[in-house]
């Protein structure tokens, strides 16, 4: 059902079974999917592409120009997949032309109220933003990462799958994957052995991924030399050769790693 107060230009492709709300207002270039919610008052603008099933609450502004001041109006997109949940007031900015010219959201991502993603990032699948978690440009989250609320993440920052980055936190750092951290000024606190357990991780891969822990933070090893040693007794297990990767790839230094004995909690 589309509400006859919804503006769609002319160009704009929509699926199967697509429902749009009240005053929303649909670009000429954008293409919706098969069963797709737009809510009342959203905007959707700019090359952008949203995958089937996805839900846009309220007040969402998807595809409007980056925030950034080499912008000159050339055409960059969204790319957003499908089963994504987008709720109230959260805003989706396109690529630019100096960065990879897209920003992307992989499947089943969930982006709380209030979450800004800026220009040319990129989520893997399953990422879950919560509330008035904020993204710099160029940044890059794992798979299945998880930001709490209030966080914010500088520009050109990677997050790993699996990750957990609790609430109130300031992440200038790259964050390893699989781990846990927190912090105004981003402290690694170890595994993120719950999140690892909730989906599906062996025992045999926590263990080496510890053991890989140690090896790349508690040793006083270079972040190759920890690398190297990762892959060399840990080339069954893939997991621990991603987090070896992530050590060497890191361009803008990895967070650094709390000794205090007080360790972040789940529950």
């Amino acid at each position: 059902m589309i509400h006859p107060t919804a503006v769609i230009e002319s160009g704009a492709q929509l699926g199967n079974n697509v429902a749009i709300g009240p005053y929303a207002r649909i670009g000429s270039n954008v293409v919706i999917g098969d069963e797709c919610e737009i809510g009342s008052h959203v905007c959707i603008e700019g090359d952008t592409t949203i995958g089937g099933r996805t839900r846009v609450s309220p007040f969402a502004s998807i595809g409007g120009p980056p925030q950034d001041f080499s912008y000159r109006g050339e055409r960059t997109s969204v790319r957003i997949g499908t089963n994504v949940t987008v709720r109230e007031y959260v805003t989706i900015h396109r690529g630019t032309g100096r960065g990879r010219g897209a920003t992307v959201i992989g499947d089943e991502c969930y982006l709380m109220a209030y979450c800004h993603v800026a220009h040319d990032c990129v989520l893997g699948s399953g990422v879950i933003m919560a509330n008035s978690a904020h993204l710099g440009g160029h940044i890059e989250l794992g798979e299945k990462a998880i930001l709490g609320g209030i966080v914010a993440v500088h520009q050109f920052v990677r997050v790993g799958e699996f990750a957990l980055v609790g609430g109130v936190s300031g992440v200038a750092k790259d964050v390893p994957p699989y781990t846990l951290a927190s912090g105004a000024r981003i402290y690694v606190y170890g595994l993120n052995e719950v999140g690892l357990r909730r989906n599906g991780f062996s025992r045999d891969t926590i263990l080496a991924l510890k053991r890989a822990f140690r090896i790349a933070f508690r040793s006083s090893l270079t972040k190759e030399q920890a690398a190297l040693k990762i892959r060399t007794e840990m080339a069954d297990t893939p997991e621990a050769l991603k987090f070896a990767e992530f050590l060497v790839t890191s361009r803008r230094g990895m967070a650094r790693v709390s000794l205090s004995r007080h360790h972040f909690r789940q529950v």
